[in-house]
């Protein structure tokens, strides 16, 4: 990818800078040669295509509709994602509904394969939308090349509020924030869970998540991520506690350097050295 973001400073105040920064920054990623090409064949291509197998034969139409959901490293799994297009969604316990990960249904459902006699890639309006979700999460990338951190936060800013206002339960909205990498990356951080949380029973999780939502907004409820002050008051959380595990990642290893070097010291005095 040629456009490479400005980001520098790192934490959360690199973060609001970012934020005062992103349209000219994103408008510079638009305008460069590579997403103009991207864009155009899309546009010109995408309603010739009539089947999940058109789609995955075409390396470049899959290349930014993957992108558009944060899916680009299964690039080369075609056949993989030719299995998740063709997937029934309406249908319970499909392929597509056993995939922890949200972000395969959310591209099954865009394009309709499985459930429509007629896809949704070839009505107007479709081409736009998708390469509306495919700037953002090009842009995403491109900043988390040098910083993974900013890429999960701009995700956060996305997906939260869209998740917040889905008329779904809150126990849905729950699981699918531990179904979603990027948001369950935030919550773990933000929270400082242990690396073994994800091998708890998934309604423990829930449980655990709610329970430290609610010390640090006042409520347990998803919902209220609809508010961009709550999202705000999460994302510097998030990024407050990567600076703690950081400053704890660093005096760990000073101290076990420190350990070393005695028992090097002690070693040598008892060798005589």
């Amino acid at each position: 990818m040629s456009f490479q973001p400005i980001l520098p400073l790192d934490g959360y105040v690199g973060w609001r800078f970012l934020q005062r920064t992103r349209d000219q920054q994103e408008a510079a990623l638009i305008a460069a040669p590579a997403t103009q090409r991207d864009e155009a064949y899309f546009r010109e291509t995408i309603q010739s295509i009539t089947s999940a197998e058109d789609l995955v034969k075409d390396r470049r139409l899959l290349s930014v509709a993957l992108t558009a959901f944060g899916l680009q490293d299964d690039l080369p799994n075609r056949a993989y994602i030719q299995k998740v297009l063709e997937s029934p969604a309406k249908e319970d316990g499909s392929f597509v509904n056993r995939l922890a990960d949200k972000r395969y249904k959310q591209l099954n459902v865009a394009f309709g394969f499985g459930d429509t006699y007629l896809s949704w890639n070839q009505f107007d309006g479709f081409a736009e939308k998708l390469l509306g979700d495919f700037r953002d999460r090009s842009f995403e990338q491109a900043v988390g090349v040098q910083s993974e951190s900013m890429r999960l936060a701009l995700a956060l800013e996305r997906d939260l509020p869209a998740l917040a206002a889905q008329d779904i339960s809150e126990a849905a909205r729950w699981y699918t924030v531990l179904g979603t990498p990027s948001l369950r990356a935030v919550f773990e951080t933000a929270y400082l869970l242990p690396d073994g949380f994800g091998t708890l029973d998934i309604d423990r999780q829930v449980d655990i998540l709610k329970d430290r939502t609610e010390r640090l907004m006042g409520s347990d409820s998803i919902a209220q991520f609809d508010d961009p002050e709550a999202v705000e008051t999460l994302t510097r959380r998030f990024f407050l506690s990567e600076q703690v595990q950081q400053i704890q990642a660093e005096t760990a290893s000073s101290g076990a350097l420190m350990l070393l070097q005695q028992g090097q010291s002690s070693l040598r005095r008892l060798l005589g050295r």
